[in-house]
């Protein structure tokens, strides 16, 4: 089996030649190590980031709204299917027949009482 390129066929030149790869390599480690501290420091970022005070849940097509939530609720959905919305638009929501979460009640915590 041959290799995809030809290597030196002496001895102080396969040397170079390791020497060159070992600082890439160690290049390429140190690099590696960098991304790996930067994903851990925003991942407390964003564990230390506070929840919005509302939130809407988006339906998987991406565009409808399917309920309003207290910012923490736990039924609010993944990052992908909510976003988060200020007081009035989550009033303007509920008035628009957008649903009140059954658990954590938003249209109680903003005083809409059907």
């Amino acid at each position: 089996m041959s290799a995809p390129f030809d290597l030196p066929p002496d001895l102080s030149r396969l040397r170079v030649l390791e020497t060159f790869l070992l600082a890439i390599l160690a290049r390429v480690r140190e690099r590696i190590r960098h991304l790996e501290q930067q994903a851990v420091i925003h991942e407390k970022i964003e564990r230390q980031k506070p929840p919005p005070e509302w939130t809407v849940q988006i339906s998987i097509n991406g565009h409808t709204p399917v309920a309003v939530h207290v910012g923490a609720c736990s039924m609010g959905g993944s990052e992908v299917r909510s976003k988060a919305i200020s007081r009035q638009d989550a009033i303007q929501a509920l008035h628009d027949g957008v649903s009140a979460c059954t658990l954590c009640r938003p249209d109680t915590e903003l005083g809409i009482l059907e």
